[in-house]
Formats: C-alpha cells, sequence, structure tokens
C-alpha cells in the first residue's frame, strides 16, 4: 500500500535496536480516516464477506482491528495479556515471547467469543517476528475455528516473522515489508 509506505518514509523514525517507531499514526496517536483506507486495501486481499470475527492481540492492533471490523460487519475480539475478574468460563491461552516488551507473555482468549467453526481473520498493526501472531493462531486452532487469514499493516521482514506465515502456506499478506531500517533510513521490499 502505497500510501502507507510513504507514511512510513515521512513520519516513522528508526530507534537504536532496530525498533521502528509508527506511533504517530498507526499505534498510539490513531489516524482514523487512514485505518478506513488500510481497512479498504484488506478488503482487497481477503474475502470480507467469508469471516464471522476479526481477531487481534492487545494493545496497539486493537485500533486497526476495530475499524477493520466495523467495515466488515463482524466483531472484534482480543486476546488479552492478563485475566482479568470479569473473565467467566473457560480460556484458550497461548504463551509467546514478546518482542517489545521482552518477556514471555500469555494471551488469553475467552472460550464464550471464539465458537468452533468461526471463520477467523487475524489483523494487526506490527510484525516483527511473528510471535503475537503465532499465539493467535494457536487460540483459533484451539477454539476449532478456522483461520481465514492474517493480515498485518507493518511487517519487518528481517525478523523473519511473515516468513515463517509464507512457509506455512497461511493465507497471508502485509500492506508494507520492511527490508531494512537503519540510520540511513527505511526500505521497503520491493525497493531493494
Amino acid at each position: 500500500m502505497q500510501e502507507l509506505k510513504e507514511r512510513i518514509r515521512r513520519e516513522g523514525k528508526v530507534l537504536p535496536g532496530n525498533i521502528v517507531k509508527v506511533d504517530g499514526f498507526l499505534n498510539h496517536r490513531v489516524d482514523c480516516q487512514f485505518m478506513g483506507r488500510i481497512a479498504d486495501e484488506f478488503a482487497k486481499q481477503f474475502d470480507v464477506s467469508n469471516i464471522d470475527i476479526v481477531l487481534t492481540a492487545e494493545a496497539s492492533g486493537i485500533a486497526l482491528a476495530a475499524i477493520c471490523a466495523l467495515k466488515y460487519g463482524v466483531p472484534m475480539i482480543f486476546a488479552k495479556k492478563a485475566k482479568s475478574d470479569n473473565i467467566e468460563g473457560g480460556l484458550y491461552q497461548s504463551e509467546i515471547y514478546s518482542y517489545t516488551y521482552k518477556k514471555k507473555v500469555t494471551q488469553l482468549l475467552s472460550k464464550e467469543w471464539l465458537p468452533a467453526g468461526s471463520r477467523v481473520l487475524i489483523l494487526d498493526d506490527f510484525m516483527a517476528n511473528g510471535e503475537a501472531v503465532r499465539g493467535l493462531c494457536d487460540l483459533v486452532q484451539q477454539a476449532g475455528a478456522e483461520l481465514v487469514g492474517v493480515g498485518i499493516a507493518v511487517e519487518k521482514g528481517f525478523q523473519g516473522g511473515g516468513d515463517r506465515l509464507r512457509a506455512m502456506n497461511v493465507n497471508y499478506h502485509a500492506l508494507a515489508v520492511i527490508d531494512r531500517a537503519d540510520e540511513t533510513g527505511i526500505y521497503f521490499r520491493e525497493d531493494a
């Protein structure tokens, strides 16, 4: 998605440790109209008439997933990082390693909201090593639901998460794949 790449080039920052910061429009301060255009782009990549649920991980993917779900006319659910007192009944759980927080995290999802047979589209704002998405795929499998696809707005291609999904033949689409991010700039896969 050219508009997304242009925003990353113009507003993105590279921090030490190859951290790509796009929080001015994607995952802290959210440009909702722009998110709507991202939702439209995902709708070109996936058959959104064939999904029942949009699933994402807490927390930064929630805004994008909610806007997409609204446009597609389906509910959005997100895996939580901690059990709260208001979760009743059984839980699906998946252990992942969070690149952002540099620690193990347990993704939790109430069994009530992900019924067997549901057709699930996983959407997230950003992917580095793919652990969050791997955990979400695990939750879908535990539920006996069907994974329709995985969509990521920004993939850090040099960290391998997207490559693992492609190798698994998952219906996977990233709208912008960063191949390199350093003090000289941000370079996208097709720019190389």
